[in-house]
């Protein structure tokens, strides 16, 4: 099954049955790693366990592969006769077929049905289903597209089990942002990003693909000692995504020096009122709300580039960097122009524990209208960050430091921060970047004005 809305495909780390084990709804059935976490697959049928088409550790099974067969009462552990609907073997490269389309269809659209007591399941626990005199077999997201384009099913023939007609049978569908089991044909939504790029609720068209060379491997120096390292499913998914992002987004870079003094004050004040809550808000949740805040302001930041379609939000949903093992994901702060500080403490302190955890969901980590990066606890000063497409902006944040620092017309030592924005050049311009940076700063050194 798909395990996010723009899931391709995963490698299967765990199975957690066994075949001859008894299983039924609601079940763990395996533990499958995406290149952002590793998320449980339950059964949503109950039945027999026949037989395991995939080996633990197999990596880039393709969403829709039937890696499992599931049986009724009174049926053995025996492979299944030959038919089209069959998994292909091991050998062969994996080619998605109408059984696949219906295991995922089953999976994310319909609830759970008992397996025919003689009949094996042509997927992960899908069953199969008699077509009856008064009612034309199709499954239900067969159903729901057929509608919705206007196509009558009894012209089409199925090539689902007996007969059933599935979704690869309706010529011209397009699968919506909100079909998590299969990829659309006609429409495709931007490519995931560890860094929580893509953008949710926003059905955006794609811009022309680009193609990108595919990066020289070069062996190590000679005698030098050296480790090869697997890389891992997010390993190559930033590798990926980041070469597209330098390839293809215009980026250019604005910086501003930001006195922090009065944010850390105001951070002081409001940790002492929240003692009794147990919340201690921390300099990056007062940036995140100032991040939001200067979006909301400065709107004409607040946009995604998507070919020959500008996208302009009206909301700041801040995805923010967090580093955990073997990579990068950014939780997202939705609405963190609106939520008190408190509320981003809490929130931001729940999403980085449960990302190093490996637990976040999909929808936790998807989306975000811009990104924040902040390195200063490592006593980074500046740094430019790369943009996370399809987002139009990232904002690094380096290290607060004494420097000199004019204040009040006076030249004073002072608690001061460099910020960077990394702006794709195709949707903002250099003036728009500019005011938005200005507005950002304006909002650190009078912090008051982003909590009126």
């Amino acid at each position: 099954p798909a395990l996010s809305p723009t899931m391709e495909t995963g490698t299967l780390s765990k199975w957690l049955v066994k075949v001859g084990d008894t299983v039924k709804s609601g079940d763990v059935l395996a533990e499958i790693e995406t290149d952002k976490a590793t998320m449980e697959v339950e059964s949503i049928d109950e039945g027999v366990v026949l037989e395991l088409l995939t080996a633990e550790g197999t990596e880039g099974v393709p969403v829709g592969q039937v890696i499992m067969r599931l049986g009724g009462e009174g049926e053995g552990a025996s492979p299944a006769p030959a038919s089209a609907e069959q998994a292909p073997p091991k050998s062969a490269a994996p080619t998605p077929g109408p059984s696949l389309t219906e295991a995922a269809e089953k999976e994310q659209e319909a609830p759970p049905a008992p397996l025919a007591s003689s009949r094996e399941g042509p997927g992960v626990g899908a069953s199969v289903a008699s077509p009856s005199a008064d009612r034309i077999a199709a499954s239900p997201l067969a159903r729901r597209l057929a509608q919705a384009q206007g196509i009558d099913l009894s012209t089409i023939k199925g090539s689902g089990p007996n007969g059933r007609i599935v979704k690869a049978d309706l010529d011209g569908a397009v699968a919506g942002r909100g079909a998590q089991a299969t990829k659309s044909a006609q429409v495709q939504s931007p490519a995931p990003t560890v860094q929580g790029g893509e953008q949710k609720g926003a059905s955006a068209p794609p811009s022309m693909p680009v193609k990108t060379a595919a990066a020289p491997s070069y062996p190590p120096p000679p005698g030098v000692p050296a480790e090869a390292i697997k890389l891992s499913s997010m390993r190559k998914t930033i590798a990926r995504r980041l070469t597209e992002s330098k390839q293809t987004v215009p980026h250019f870079y604005l910086t501003v020096d930001v006195r922090l003094d009065a944010l850390l004050k105001l951070r002081g004040d409001l940790n002492k009122s929240l003692e009794a809550t147990g919340i201690k808000l921390s300099v990056n949740d007062l940036l995140i709300k100032a991040l939001g805040v200067a979006l909301v302001q400065v709107s004409d930041a607040n946009v995604q580039f998507a070919g020959d379609t500008l996208y302009r939000f009206g909301r700041a949903d801040v995805s923010v960097a967090v580093a955990i093992p073997g990579g990068l994901i950014t939780p997202v702060i939705v609405d963190a122009a609106n939520k008190r500080p408190s509320v981003i403490a809490a929130e931001m302190k729940d999403l980085a524990a449960r990302a190093k955890d490996g637990k976040l969901k999909p929808e936790e980590y998807q989306g975000g209208t811009a990104s924040l990066s902040n390195l200063g606890m490592f006593g980074i000063k500046q740094f430019d960050a790369v943009i996370n497409p399809p987002q139009g902006l990232i904002l690094a944040v380096g290290a607060g430091e004494p420097r000199p620092y004019v204040v009040d017309g006076a030249l004073a030592i002072a608690t001061v921060i460099s910020a960077t924005g990394s702006f794709d050049h195709r949707a903002i311009d250099g003036a728009v970047g500019a005011q938005f940076m200005s507005a950002f700063k304006g909002l650190v050194e009078a912090p008051m004005g982003m909590l009126a």
